[in-house]
């Protein structure tokens, strides 16, 4: 029998949406001397929490764009100054470390549905009614 394994709690869930309304503020008003984020248009997606708040998972994207992967060295680059913005934005006892990972949801969700839309896989479905 498998163990039902609990999902976040209220605390992590909330903390982290504060976080990424945080997060999603500063790209959009393009806080950064960095010239690789200054005129980056980037959507913060998701942002995930370990239990004991410690460490974030920030999960972006680019509207109609594929290349984020190529952001992340300077999200890393300005993740001390994020996280600074969060600490003066949230009262938290600890700001918790941010880690950026591309969002690759999207793109896989466009790729199942052309997928799904390709005449010979159209037939197949169509054959099993």
């Amino acid at each position: 029998m498998k163990k039902k394994t609990a999902g976040p709690s209220q605390r992590q869930l909330r903390v982290a949406e504060e976080i990424r309304h945080v997060l999603a503020g500063i790209f959009a008003r393009h806080e950064f001397r960095d010239p690789d984020l200054a005129t980056a248009e980037v959507t913060v997606t998701e942002v995930r929490t370990t239990p004991d708040l410690k460490h974030a998972t920030v999960f972006v994207a680019r509207l109609g764009r594929t290349d984020v992967e190529e952001l992340l060295p300077a999200m890393r680059r300005a993740s001390a100054y994020m996280r600074g913005q969060v600490a003066h934005a949230l009262r938290l006892r600890a700001v918790p470390d941010l880690h950026f990972h591309a969002d690759n949801a999207l793109d896989y969700a466009m790729k199942i549905d052309e997928l799904m839309h390709r005449p010979e896989v159209a037939r197949d479905l169509n054959d099993r009614d």
